[in-house]
């Protein structure tokens, strides 16, 4: 289990992450979702240990991820695809982590067969796709066998039968008891994805929900419904006090009426007492993306079209805060440290590239 309580995070005059609370449970997808700036990277990191929160705390089992034992059997995250030394293989890549972590050497093939890499294991990771990347990322975070999992984006740069492994993939391992935190960008996807969404905006939290109620009370229901008696199914409709709005024919279809606030079952039982026959007799529920952009549209940072450009003056990820110190140049970029601590968030599959110049990134 992931707790935060009043989590807040400034780099300087900006405050990336502003007295958050919320708790992702066991054996639910938990979708994070926000937009751009709205905190969600800083918040993962926090989670793992890699920024330190200017107030407030974050437990992962009831402890800070430093005070946890052999942390990578505990926790497993994926923060950035592409952090792997370039020249290595999969498979030596694994090897060093799970060495560093005192984990069997088997599990890594284990792991390399349960994210569809074997028969690449050999490659040099710096030829993979984005979405060979990925797939290696999620093999990384898995190699402790941990209970609890984050992942930031993780269907970046994957192929449809990718996407849909990588859904059925959470679905089982929150099936076998496990956390399981997700942050994502496609809102389509985390519809079929997450069970429970924790939503923040400018960083702060806007709900702590079901999927299906976060939609259910950002947008309207309604009932579409036609016949070929429809203007005799509009009046007893009216007459019932139900809103009803008329659907010209079009792409969607022949003209049929749309009922909001009503339910399949009122409308058809209302229609068979009149015998009225009906063609078409269909709920219609709004999306995760309207939704979310109902409810998220006040703390939207960055708009097309403004002045300072697409991502504004820290760039499209969100403003940018103090500079690391710089480390020497490698596989994980300015301001990394190679290799990373045993037992480190980074070990773990937590991304640490460019850590002295992302750690002020609100993203």
């Amino acid at each position: 289990m992931i707790e935060a309580r009043g989590l807040t995070k400034r780099y300087g005059r900006t405050v990336a992450v502003n007295d958050l609370s919320f708790a992702v449970a066991p054996g639910k997808v938990t979708g994070f979702l926000g937009p751009n700036g709205a905190g969600k990277s800083t918040t993962m990191r926090m989670i793992l240990g890699l920024d330190n929160p200017t107030a407030g705390t974050v437990r992962i089992n009831g402890k800070r991820y430093a005070d946890l034992r052999h942390p990578m059997r505990q926790v497993g995250a994926l923060l950035d695809a592409k952090w792997v030394h370039p020249n290595r293989s999969a498979r030596s890549h694994l090897r060093w982590i799970a060495a560093a972590n005192r984990i069997p050497v088997k599990r890594v093939d284990e792991v390399l067969a349960t994210v569809g890499l074997t028969s690449v294991a050999g490659k040099r990771a710096g030829g993979f796709s984005l979405g060979m990347s990925q797939r290696l990322g999620i093999a990384t975070a898995l190699l402790g066998d941990p209970g609890v999992l984050l992942f930031d984006e993780p269907v970046n740069g994957l192929d449809p039968e990718g996407i849909l492994w990588i859904r059925q993939f959470m679905h089982r391992l929150a099936d076998e008891g496990r956390t399981v935190f997700v942050s994502s960008h496609l809102l389509s996807e985390m519809a079929l994805t997450a069970q429970d969404l924790v939503v923040i905006g400018r960083g702060r939290l806007i709900a702590q929900t079901s999927t299906r109620e976060f939609i259910d009370n950002a947008s309207e229901s309604a009932v579409r419904v036609r016949g070929p008696e429809i203007e005799r199914l509009h009046g007893a409709l009216a007459g019932q006090g139900l809103t009803v709005r008329d659907v010209p024919a079009g792409a969607e279809g022949p003209a049929a009426l749309l009922v909001p606030n009503a339910t399949t079952e009122q409308v058809g039982e209302l229609a068979g007492q009149l015998g009225l026959v009906l063609h078409e007799l269909t709920a219609q529920r709004g999306s995760l993306e309207q939704a979310f952009i109902q409810l998220t549209g006040q703390d939207v940072e960055y708009h097309a079209g403004s002045p300072a450009g697409p991502g504004g003056p820290g760039g499209p990820d969100g403003p940018v805060g103090p500079v690391g110190p710089v480390g020497p140049a490698g596989p994980g970029g300015a301001g990394v440290t190679v290799p990373p601590p045993v037992g480190s968030a980074a070990a773990g599959g937590a991304s640490v590239g460019g850590a002295g110049t992302q750690g002020g990134n609100a993203r």
